[in-house]
């Protein structure tokens, strides 16, 4: 992992058209990552909520840039001193999907926020999301 970008990579045992479920909605997304005002539209501008924190307003501001279902999920990601690029890619795998997540685009000063994100992504995609998942089947 260089110092300007997280990457995750983890196989989900359901098929692609299923995980993607879990970018496609407002409701979904809250149920594994943050309330959020999301819509599924290209351009589109929406929030994240989440507790403020030391230099976080607690309101991540995005806009979808990339939304291709169900293989692809990109938007902006501006929080405090962050101003990054999230990227989501789903492909088959062996006994399900492959997701990769990759988080961009960060600069001198944000490295206690890279680290905070890097182990919040690998807690989350684990966790919340594998739950959600598990739950919708």
């Amino acid at each position: 992992m260089g110092l300007r970008e997280i990457i995750r990579e983890v196989d989900l045992p359901h098929p692609p058209e299923r995980v993607w479920t879990a970018f496609a909605t407002s409701g979904d997304l809250a149920a594994w990552l943050m309330p959020n005002d999301f819509r599924p539209e290209l351009g589109a501008s929406f929030t994240f909520r989440a507790d403020p924190a030391p230099g976080f307003d607690g309101i991540v501001h995005c806009e979808v840039l990339d939304f291709d279902p169900p293989r692809l999920w990109q938007v902006s990601w501006k929080a405090g001193k962050v101003d990054t690029v999230l990227t989501i890619t789903l492909a088959p795998a062996p006994g399900g999907t492959r997701l990769r997540l990759s988080h961009a685009g960060f600069g001198v000063g944000t490295l206690l926020p890279r680290v905070v994100l890097g182990m919040g992504w690998t807690r989350l995609l684990r966790g919340k999301l594998m739950d959600l998942l598990t739950e919708e089947g």
